[in-house]
């Protein structure tokens, strides 16, 4: 049909895209079709698009319009009927189409691919459906039932698939050669292999001189988490350009700052001041709770180390006889606990703790626990990785912080200005 303009009762004029859909709408219902559905307008106007796109390829692949060849024409290239085709649509599912042929075999559909049967952003919607933890079984299942196209488990295993090429290139990319401050955390996953085992997943979180968060590696361990494997990953971070840390953020880890130390001298080690608050907490009576709360509360608060040691001492001639852990927990964390409080508001506030990777965490532990075990190792790092591929659209895994890291940024440039990179080089 051809678009035709149209006008509606108010004098508007249809442009001719309009004046086109609605000439379908019309035509649809005279012959009884619904909208949407198996046989329903969306499919025929698909349908009809892409015929006809493929159709003035075909023309212009041949030179003419059909059986309108010049006489004498060096070519004896013609059109050579259709083959019948089904494509998968994110809208309409299922469309059969006919892809014209040519006599000679050199039309190359571009459109409509040679081999290709899904139109527009399915495997980008299999990846993030696989990303939200959903097995393959699982994705097949919601393709068949929301747009009534059948996909198979080992094609959606092949889609998957071609993300692990991308994962090894951003897992080796270079990184920047300075970080305001790195997160690092571990989560655990289920992996089968022979039997079903706890698996470390190393994550790392920089947060850049222009104030990006940046999602610099993931890293399969072996066995629980611990110092010896982190050594490996600050190596491949140095390996990939990152030369120097002001901070780095962690949970308390035995033997950490020693393994930080030799990777990069001047950064300061910083234990995560929540993790130790929780701790704090198994260790003692539920009773007790609201009274340690508030003298606790006055060692992380306190203005200046000193204070802070002062603090501790009051806690411990308290509760010391009571609870001897938890003042040994406090002594054992204490060069890792007091390196913040030498710095302005702004910059304790944001090296206190590792909740600049618990949200990322957060996201992960999603994704693990919908799919509660993985076949493999690259199965679970494929799934992780498109969790991270997913925060950022163009699929860096670096996105913009919140506005309340620029007045952090501003104190870091004052504070270490002869570590900060010059204002050019970032």
């Amino acid at each position: 049909m051809s678009p035709r303009k149209n006008t509606r009762a108010k004098g508007r004029t249809l442009s001719p895209e309009q004046a086109a859909a609605a000439a379908m709408v019309a035509e649809a219902r005279q012959r009884g079709l619904e909208l949407t559905g198996p046989d329903g307008l969306l499919k025929l106007f698909t349908k009809n698009v892409l015929e006809t796109a493929l159709n003035e390829e075909m023309t212009e692949h041949l030179g003419h319009d059909k059986n309108q060849a010049e006489e004498g024409r060096e070519s004896t290239n013609v059109r050579n009927g259709a083959r019948p085709k089904t494509v998968i649509s994110d809208a309409a599912g299922e469309v059969s189409i006919d892809v014209p042929r040519d006599r000679e075999g050199t039309f190359e559909p571009q459109i409509v691919k040679k081999r290709q049967r899904r139109l527009g952003e399915v495997d980008e919607m299999v990846l993030s459906l696989y990303a939200k933890g959903l097995t393959t079984g699982e994705i097949s299942a919601h393709f068949a039932e929301i747009y009534g196209a059948s996909i198979s488990k080992e094609t959606v295993s092949r889609i998957t698939d071609k993300v692990v090429a991308e994962m090894t290139e951003w897992t080796s990319r270079p990184l920047d050669a300075m970080y305001a401050a790195v997160f690092i955390d571990a989560i655990v996953v289920k992996v089968r292999d022979g039997q079903v085992a706890n698996r470390p997943v190393y994550a790392a979180i920089g947060v850049t001189a222009d104030g990006r968060k940046d999602v610099l590696g993931l890293w399969a361990g072996v066995g629980g988490e611990g110092a010896k494997f982190w050594m490996s990953v600050l190596i491949d971070l140095k390996n990939r350009g990152v030369r120097d840390v002001l901070f780095l953020v962690c949970d308390g880890l035995k033997g950490l700052p020693g393994v930080v130390e030799s990777v990069w001298p001047l950064t300061i080690v910083q234990t995560c001041i929540i993790h130790l608050i929780r701790n704090t907490f198994r260790l003692t009576s539920r009773n007790d709770s609201d009274a340690i709360k508030r003298d606790i509360k006055l060692i992380y608060t306190a203005p200046n180390a000193d204070a802070a040691l002062a603090a501790l001492e009051e806690l411990e001639e308290k509760w010391g006889t009571k609870y001897r852990a938890m003042i040994q927990l406090w002594r054992n964390a204490w060069n890792e606990f007091i390196p913040f409080l030498d710095y302005d508001v702004e910059i304790r506030t944001v090296i206190c703790s590792t909740n600049a990777i618990e949200s990322l965490n957060a996201r992960y532990r999603r994704a693990i626990r919908a799919r509660g075990h993985f076949p493999t190792e690259q199965a679970a790092m494929k799934c992780l990785y498109l969790v991270t591929r997913s925060l950022d659209p163009t699929g860096t895994g670096r996105t913009r912080w919140t506005i309340r890291w620029k007045p952090v940024l501003n104190a870091f440039a004052i504070t270490f200005g002869d570590r900060w990179p010059a204002a050019e080089s970032y």
